[in-house]
């Protein structure tokens, strides 16, 4: 079946004409936004018991500065890649920035942890428009034979952010006050604002219509099981409202697919990109390698404060082995799997990051020094960096142009939920195993979620057997 692209999705005929943008500038201008959203995802987490000083802010106005941003974050990409269809994608993603900049500005200024958690949702709200945009964007950019090794380096990017969360936060937390985590966005979005509007062209998908009911049944769904997962370990499993959120996120996923059997290509989400092999591989392992990678990124961190006693700059520090290689690894493998195969790289990564999280386990519950964990940390960061950039390419290969925006939404929010999940599930096994956050709450407790981590990605690694060899060059779709 070939692919055809509508009228809507085709450039303005004066593109033909214009001088073609560099690649560097189109790699540059796309992951710079979305670096932002990805670095604000855990840049808080070091802040936390300052913010409880400063702002008198109780426990659960303290899980609310970090789940504000996620629900809206996660739950709105979807619908936010249909409206870039239908209105242009790099409109979108430039008012994604400007809300973001401006939860950025309100979230310096708060004063009352009501105004910082509605600052942080309106962080969200931008960040949705940016994350799953700028990689649609980026592979209409650059010509086909470089997509991959741009997609390395956007990749890339993205790790680093993820990587800098938590150093970040840590040291602006200890040498200058909290709201400068949210003061150093302004700056960037100056420079980044410019270059979008300049170093990428403007796109859009096939899609005139926006699917209202979808939107709200998918959005419900993600919506509803990831408040379940994050309050899940706060307020119990048993709580009502946490069985009443996740029972409703299950519920919502069926009601889903009746209706866009009946709405087809209209639906936010087509079903048919499920019968992409890169696509639908693609996203299970975005789920697992998230499960388990960051549900262990999150208890090694406080493992390394709280057992080994260093503080939240210095155990950010520490872990950059591990959550910094992907900055250098992504761009090689971007540049490698139109040689190699997307497979080979993911399988070599997802078993680097298995056996890396079975290592740790060993070494925590043997009460290993830091020195013992440097290999271990340094086969989990190579193996993150041959996952992120050969999974977005995935994820992408042999599909149109048209439905870039809506499968980086998808694999996105699967990523983003597996992120709120692996955190929930770790920290339940870690306390249901005894543990507690002492300095020795975590003998016998951290070791088994740390296997439950692994397994998560030894499912990924599957599911990554299944993904295509090397990526197609932009030609017609394959059935």
């Amino acid at each position: 079946m070939t692919a055809t692209v509508s009228p809507e999705a085709a450039p303005p005929a004066g593109n033909a004409r214009r001088r073609p943008r560099p690649v560097w500038v189109a790699v540059l201008a796309a992951s710079l936004p979305m670096f932002m959203a990805t670095l604000d995802n855990l840049v808080m987490t070091t802040a936390l018991p300052v913010l409880r000083v400063d702002l008198g802010a109780s426990v659960g106005d303290l899980s609310w500065f970090l789940n504000a941003y996620t629900l809206a974050f996660a739950s709105l990409m979807l619908p936010a890649a249909a409206l870039g269809d239908r209105l242009g994608r790099r409109r979108m993603m430039v008012a994604g920035l400007v809300l973001f900049t401006l939860g950025s500005l309100a979230a310096g200024f708060s004063s009352t942890s009501g105004q910082l958690i509605a600052a942080r949702a309106l962080q969200g709200v931008g960040g949705a428009a940016i994350m799953p945009l700028s990689l649609a964007l980026l592979a209409d950019s650059v010509p086909p034979r470089l997509r991959a090794a741009a997609i390395g380096i956007w990749g890339g990017v993205s790790g680093l952010g993820v990587a800098l969360g938590p150093v970040v936060g840590g040291a602006v937390v200890e040498g200058l006050r909290w709201e400068a985590i949210f003061w150093l966005n302004v700056p960037v979005a100056l420079v980044a604002l410019p270059l979008l509007l300049l170093g990428v062209r403007e796109s859009r998908g096939g899609r005139t219509h926006v699917d209202v009911v979808g939107t709200v049944l998918l959005g419900g769904a993600v919506l509803s099981g990831i408040w379940g997962v994050v309050h899940g370990n706060d307020d119990g499993w048993s709580d009502p409202v946490v069985v009443t959120s996740l029972a409703l996120g299950v519920l919502l996923l069926p009601v889903y697919v009746l209706h866009a059997r009946r709405a087809g290509d209209r639906a936010v989400l087509p079903l048919r990109l499920f019968g992409h092999r890169g696509f639908a591989s693609a996203n299970v392992i975005g789920l697992f390698f998230s499960l388990g990678m960051f549900g262990a990124v999150f208890l090694l961190s406080q493992y390394l404060q709280v057992v080994q006693g260093y503080s939240p700059f210095e155990a950010g520090l520490r872990t950059l082995p591990w959550t910094a290689a992907p900055m250098l690894v992504a761009p090689v493998a971007g540049a490698v799997a139109p040689r190699v195969g997307v497979r080979a790289l993911l399988v070599a990564g997802l078993a680097m990051q298995t056996a890396s999280l079975v290592w740790f386990a060993w070494l925590t519950e043997a009460g290993s020094t830091y020195g013992a964990f440097l290999p271990a940390l340094v086969l989990a960061g190579v193996g993150m960096g041959l996952t992120f950039a050969p999974s977005a390419t995935a994820v992408l290969d042999g599909l149109p142009d048209t439905d870039f925006a809506v499968a980086s939404s998808a694999n996105s929010t699967l990523r983003e939920f597996g992120v709120a999940l692996g955190v929930a599930v770790l920290t339940a096994v870690f306390l249901g195993a005894g543990g507690d956050v002492t300095p020795t709450g975590y003998d016998g407790a951290i070791g088994p979620a740390l296997l439950v981590g692994a397994a998560a990605v030894a499912v990924g690694l599957v599911a990554a057997l299944a993904a295509p060899g090397r990526p197609s060059r932009g030609g017609p779709v394959r059935a």
